[in-house]
């Protein structure tokens, strides 16, 4: 199983949290001028652009040696890559996550955050897996870092568990 967030023991302040899929998961609403689309091939470049501007940490490395990790990933399933375009056909938020219900990757275009997309993506996201028989769904952050999108995953529910899972 390949739920484990990475090889190496978390970091100051990272936390896994687990959303419980039950009967009270409700749709998410797409903010206006905004569609959710599945993940095609041709997505991939501009996927890698919007992980290497939101996260600045510089772990993804260049397109090729990150799209060969994804893409050969066994837990990678274009099924599960959640895109977000804008009016002018830009993605502007993905989620990408693992076959195992693991969310890998949450993110929004800084210049369309704050109208619900983050939000809207999770949701899909649960629902999702619901729909394919999962009971829950997990995710690290860091509550330090990444205190915008902690405090999003506290309201949608989304409680802390071992690191180990």
């Amino acid at each position: 199983m390949h739920e484990d967030p990475g090889p190496r023991p978390p970091a100051p302040n990272d936390i896994r949290l687990r959303k419980l899929l039950d009967d009270t998961l409700t749709a998410p609403h797409w903010p206006e001028g905004f569609v959710m689309r599945l993940f095609e091939h041709r997505d991939a470049q501009a996927l890698h652009a919007l992980l290497e501007e939101v996260f600045d940490d510089g772990t993804d490395g260049p397109f090729d040696e990150w799209w060969q990790r994804i893409s050969g990933d066994a837990e990678f399933d274009p099924d599960l890559c959640f895109l977000v375009i804008d009016g002018k056909g830009l993605l502007a938020g993905a989620a990408l996550c693992w076959a195992s219900g693991f969310v890998k990757d949450l993110a929004v275009h800084p210049d369309s955050r704050g109208q619900g997309i983050g939000e809207a993506l999770m949701r899909h996201v649960f629902l999702t897996f619901r729909d394919r028989g999962a009971l829950h769904v997990d995710l690290k952050t860091n509550t330090v870092k990444n205190t915008v999108a902690f405090r999003l995953y506290e309201r949608l529910g989304m409680i802390p568990v071992a690191w180990e899972g």
